[in-house]
């Protein structure tokens, strides 16, 4: 195993020459490396990163569901929603980061990374559940953290607070019931601007 972890910018060369034109941009922000690319290219990048002998990343740490829509107080004009992967290279003591937007804001599909590592499962199951976003080819796409009856997907940015129904158990029934949100939406948290250089932080 490596000491010391490679310096950012010698990964970001190794990593951009690893993948060549199957990326869309490698870049450095806050000592992290990024790498975007696009759906068609997304397995067999991630295959690369996988396998090439300078990256090496053996284990898929995380991956998750972002929704962009409000991103920038509603200023992004990108695709609406994207996966993020975190792989780790524990041979090569080395971390980067994978982003991939989905081709259509209306049904969001990208496809599944579960072949080439199996402790993604759940981790595409749960961006499913929360998000939405269709992983093509896993084995078990399938809710993992919400109710069977559960409607609609709760990390979307227009997703309503309080959700749209509400369960509860019903004595005379003996059963669990659904119904329509009963909650009056209100706002709890004031919205606070603050001056330019206030507290003298920018």
């Amino acid at each position: 195993m490596a000491e010391h972890a490679i310096a950012p910018e010698a990964l970001k060369d190794n990593v951009a020459a690893a993948l060549g034109a199957l990326a869309q941009s490698v870049a450095v922000s806050r000592g992290e490396v990024t790498v975007i690319v696009s759906a068609e290219n997304y397995v067999q990048a991630m295959k690369t990163l996988r396998d090439a002998p300078a990256c090496r990343f053996e284990l898929l740490v995380d991956l998750c569901g972002v929704d962009y829509s409000t991103y920038g107080d509603g200023a992004w004009e990108g695709a609406r929603f994207a996966v993020v992967a975190h792989l780790l290279s524990v041979s090569l003591n080395q971390r980067v980061r994978v982003r991939v937007f989905c081709p259509d804001d209306e049904f969001p599909v990208i496809a599944s990374v579960e072949p080439l590592w199996s402790g993604v499962n759940w981790f595409e199951r749960e961006a499913f559940d929360l998000y939405g976003i269709v992983f093509e080819g896993h084995t078990d796409l399938r809710r993992i953290l919400t109710d069977y009856g559960f409607i609609g997907h709760p990390f979307r940015k227009d997703f309503p607070l309080s959700g749209h129904v509400e369960m509860r158990y019903d004595a005379e029934r003996q059963r669990v019931i659904y119904e329509p949100v009963s909650i009056e939406p209100r706002e709890v948290v004031p919205r606070v601007i603050r001056e330019d250089n206030y507290g003298g932080l920018h």
